[in-house]
């Protein structure tokens, strides 16, 4: 078995890695959704988001596996790290690097990988996201740009850490957040060909509570609203709060039909809301939705300019 080297930058590297305080954290639905959808795209059993840490990989995101933590002299990361292009496996026990490795000899008895580095801001490879499987396989030129792509959603929802893409008061991301991430998962369906469809929320008397009852219940139903979201869409999505009282949802993978079926969703979600709220001002909204058009809307903000000339229209 060859244990992986250490790059020549990994002091800096451990710096940067420690510095952003994800190590040893919770799950995020930022970075679940990611390997959702590779676990989905790519047909594999294992898709982790892997932060490789000074004796340890650690994973933040895990699909299809119980493991937290491996060693990181035994790593398929720890030699992923140490290049710039996706590192790739087709068959570990033809593999004379890996062929006694105890990943691949026990469990989870790797047979294929594939893992493309993560950076941060400053360059260094802090991690990877990797596709494991069972079984061997090649991995062709098309996968290894989606798999890339994947790459760029992760290291965009790491620069959000150092950034400030989320509104404060919702949760969500906010405007700025919304182009950045939103802009590299049209460029991954459009690679694809993966469906994608925005809705596109107005609070329709949003004026009324801040009047009626003061800002500070305003800012409760804000709140509430992006808790809705939260409750009826799927983590894949991605949820944003671009205005005062405007709110995006991405939905990947899914048509206009889909989509309604979701927006018939959430309507009930909030109709049930109103009738358990004692106030006479009910929660309304207006929303349309524009699937994206892979001829028409480039990137997000044709998408979402899209949507803001429909809504328009309806007001």
């Amino acid at each position: 078995m060859q244990v992986p080297e250490r790059p020549e930058n990994e002091f800096e590297r451990l710096q940067t890695l420690k510095a952003l305080g994800l190590l040893d954290t919770l799950p995020e639905t930022r970075f679940d959704a990611i390997t959702r959808m590779a676990k989905l795209m790519f047909d594999v059993p294992t898709v982790m988001i892997s932060l490789v840490d000074e004796d340890r990989q650690w994973f933040k995101s895990k699909q299809g596996t119980h493991l937290t933590e491996t060693p990181r002299d035994i790593s398929f990361c720890g030699h992923a790290i140490l290049g710039q292009d996706i590192f790739v496996v087709s068959d570990a026990l033809d593999d004379t690097r890996f062929a006694d490795n105890p990943l691949v000899v026990g469990e989870p008895g790797i047979r294929f990988y594939a893992g493309c580095p993560i950076k941060a801001q400053d360059g260094c490879n802090l991690g990877t996201i990797c596709l494991i499987d069972t079984e061997p396989r090649e991995f062709s030129a098309r996968e290894r740009q989606i798999l890339k792509s994947m790459a760029a959603v992760v290291e965009c929802e790491l620069e959000t850490l150092q950034t400030a893409h989320h509104d404060e008061l919702s949760g969500l991301v906010n405007g700025r957040g919304l182009i950045l991430l939103g802009d590299h998962s049209t460029k991954l369906c459009h690679r694809s060909g993966i469906n994608l469809t925005m809705l596109l929320f107005d609070i329709d008397n949003f004026d009324a509570f801040n009047e009626g009852y003061g800002e500070d219940l305003g800012d409760l139903v804000l709140m509430d609203f992006a808790m809705l979201l939260r409750k009826v869409f799927r983590e894949s999505d991605l949820l944003a709060r671009t205005g005062g009282d405007e709110f995006v949802v991405l939905l990947a993978n899914a048509d206009k039909s889909k989509a309604a079926l979701a927006l018939e969703r959430f309507r009930l979600a909030v109709h049930d809301y109103n009738r358990r709220q004692s106030r006479t001002t009910h929660l309304k909204f207006t929303s349309v939705a524009v699937e994206l058009d892979h001829g028409h809307h480039g990137d997000i903000e044709a998408l979402l300019a899209d949507a803001w000339s429909r809504m328009a229209k309806l007001n």
